[in-house]
């Protein structure tokens, strides 16, 4: 991966090797820090890198802080205008991820959210898969359960709650598999590692409800209305038990990072024909010409990073 050349930093563009917090940093420390995760896509054709869906993105984002007691010094608007003056300033003509975080400032030992002040910073890189084999995964049932809304809330991007992604997919990998499926508490589907989770039965797109400890993704969000509004699916949100998914026509993955990722393969067994199926190929199609400016309905998702006058528009 091509790393970042600069950062947004103490309110600032500077060399990305001048941001750096200090060892005892509070959210180094002790897991209390916020982040996102945005796309860019490069439109070789229009010569315009387009920003995906940034007010949701940062709205979310500023949400998360909530949750950590944070206050951060940006609104949504002032961190739309740092990330375009910042992927500018990396002047890339390629796919990007855009990385906010949000963290307390302090150095000190204790553990607490009051009284502290938050900062954030933004870098962003080049960036392609997230996995390897997107277009047709082995996923498994994994044996870590999601996080609990009553212990850490999953349905914000809190650091130190990715410990919990992080043993589920270390423990997928070396299994074998590309990525896993974790249950809830109550032993629902919940999602992925790191990335929402659908699947095709009798013809219905389901995936979990907000209220099954999920993450609220924008790109799942987004799949909802394409799927229902342009390709006539009906769409169902409710709980899923582990064993209708082995049932399943087709599954995926959906996320900032892992875009759409076809499971092919659920703990060894195949899903229909074990290739990717029709609904994921005709979602996967539109959401990457959604997302590169060529569905003129969907523009008002996309800031053109390289047009002045749509950026003073958008903040």
């Amino acid at each position: 991966m091509v790393g970042p050349t600069f950062a947004f930093f103490e309110g600032r563009i500077v060399p990305y090797a001048q941001a750096h917090v200090g060892m005892l940093n509070h959210s180094l420390n002790y897991g209390t820090g916020v982040f996102g995760g945005l796309r860019a896509y490069w439109n070789e054709a229009q010569a315009q890198l387009y920003l995906f869906r940034p007010i949701d993105h940062f709205r979310r984002f500023i949400e998360s802080s909530r949750l950590l007691n944070m206050q951060l010094p940006h609104d949504g608007a002032d961190l739309l205008r740092h990330t375009v003056e910042l992927l500018r300033a990396e002047e890339h003509k390629a796919d990007m991820y855009v990385r906010p975080l949000a963290y307390f400032a302090e150095e000190m030992i204790g553990v607490r959210l009051h009284d502290l002040q938050a900062r954030v910073a933004i870098v962003a890189v080049p960036f392609g898969r997230y996995l390897e084999h997107e277009e047709g995964a082995h996923a498994t049932i994994s044996s870590w359960r999601r996080v609990d809304d009553n212990s850490i809330p999953a349905r914000g991007k809190i650091t130190g709650s990715y410990v919990n992604s992080a043993l589920i997919k270390t423990d997928a990998q070396r299994a074998g598999f590309d990525e896993a499926i974790v249950l809830n508490s109550d032993g629902h589907v919940a999602e992925g590692s790191a990335e929402n989770f659908f699947m095709v039965r009798h013809g219905e797109l389901i995936t979990p409800p907000i209220t099954d400890n999920i993450l609220e993704g924008i790109t799942r969000r987004t799949l909802i209305s394409l799927a229902h509004d342009d390709l006539g699916l009906t769409v169902v949100e409710r709980s899923i038990d582990r064993t209708e998914v082995y049932l399943a026509e087709e599954a995926f993955f959906c996320g900032t990072g892992v875009q759409i990722a076809a499971i092919t393969r659920i703990d060894h067994r195949p899903l229909g024909d074990g290739r990717m199926g029709p609904v994921v190929t005709r979602l996967r199609d539109l959401y990457f010409q959604v997302v590169r400016g060529g569905v003129a309905k969907y523009s008002s998702w996309l800031t053109p990073v390289y047009d002045v006058e749509r950026i003073a528009a958008s903040a």
